[in-house]
């Protein structure tokens, strides 16, 4: 009895240590998948894929593969409040990767990184103080101060001040919002991972279809081969789809909050120097510095106390 009793520790020690271990593997993979979504959305214009197409991978891969799953969840999908279940869909699901999408096609895979995922933070106060009249914190204020000067310097470093980049530039914070809505309504839904995964595919699959087929959203998907198809379908269709939606709340669960929100604040830097050899855009000085500014302030709203931890794309 005694030598069981002794081993029990060890062993506890031993399971928290491999949880660890793999809480660490799925935050890298985690990462590694936002930065690929903004390098994926940026792709869009150097492929002759559409966006629409690009959303059909994005949303029918998941549909097919949890399909099985969904007799079990339906009830606890029933259950979810309609105002939750409307910012959970258009926070992550088609309206949001449309609009990132149009927003991509003008900017940078740097921009989309820092203008969505890295926003987050500001859009979750500004979605708060519009909808649920959330107070701004004190400690809040450094944070977000350095994620706006951020955007300043992200917009300066376009280059140019046309329509065309600057439109580009409001989409993908009209984005960042949506995925600010989609935190809140995350907090309301109460669901499982997949359940999320589940409300977000079938209702954007169910608005998707119509437009595909009416030709409101234009197609190429059959003139394409399955070698150019397989990027989107590994990062979009598998990796956001599926993927992500398993490994960040495990990372959350055996890491934390802090330590989560804190590497994730890493992605748009990431993208930045993956879009460097994948893509060739090589961002100004100003759009470097503001990615490093918007990064910086992401992870002082996360670190000061009374953060409110916003959860990350995609």
């Amino acid at each position: 009895m005694s030598q069981l009793s002794s081993t029990l520790p060890r062993g506890t020690a031993r399971a928290r240590s491999t949880g660890t271990l793999l809480g660490w593997a799925a935050l890298a993979v985690t990462v590694l998948i936002w930065a690929a979504f903004a390098l994926t959305i940026r792709a869009i214009g150097h492929s002759p894929l559409t966006p629409g197409d690009v959303a059909l991978i994005r949303f029918l891969i998941p549909a097919a593969l949890l399909l099985p799953l969904l007799p079990s969840h339906l009830p606890a999908l029933r259950r979810v409040p309609r105002r939750a279940a409307l910012m959970i869909t258009a926070g992550a699901g088609l309206p949001f990767f449309l609009i990132a999408a149009a927003g991509g096609a003008t900017t940078s895979a740097a921009h989309v990184s820092a203008l969505v995922a890295g926003t987050t933070p500001l859009s979750v106060v500004l979605v708060g103080a519009v909808l649920f009249r959330d107070r701004v914190q004190a400690a809040q204020w450094p944070g977000l101060g350095l994620i706006l000067l951020g955007i300043v310097l992200l917009v300066a470093g376009l280059g140019t001040v046309g329509a065309s980049p600057i439109t580009g530039i409001a989409l993908l914070l009209s984005a960042s919002l949506l995925w600010g809505g989609y935190t809140f309504g995350l907090r309301r839904a109460g669901l499982d991972p997949l359940a999320v995964a589940m409300l977000v595919t079938y209702p954007s699959l169910l608005l998707l279809a119509p437009l595909l087929l009416t030709g409101a959203l234009p197609s190429h998907l059959t003139q394409v081969p399955m070698q150019g198809l397989l990027p989107f379908i590994a990062v979009q269709g598998v990796g956001v789809g599926i993927v992500a939606s398993l490994t960040y709340p495990y990372a959350l669960k055996h890491l934390g909050t802090l330590r989560c929100a804190t590497v994730g604040a890493l992605a748009p830097v990431l993208a930045t120097l993956l879009a460097l050899p994948l893509l060739g855009e090589r961002p100004s000085l100003a759009s470097a510095i503001g990615v490093a500014i918007v990064t910086t302030g992401v992870l002082v709203c996360n670190l000061m106390p009374g953060r409110q931890g916003a959860a990350h794309v995609q």
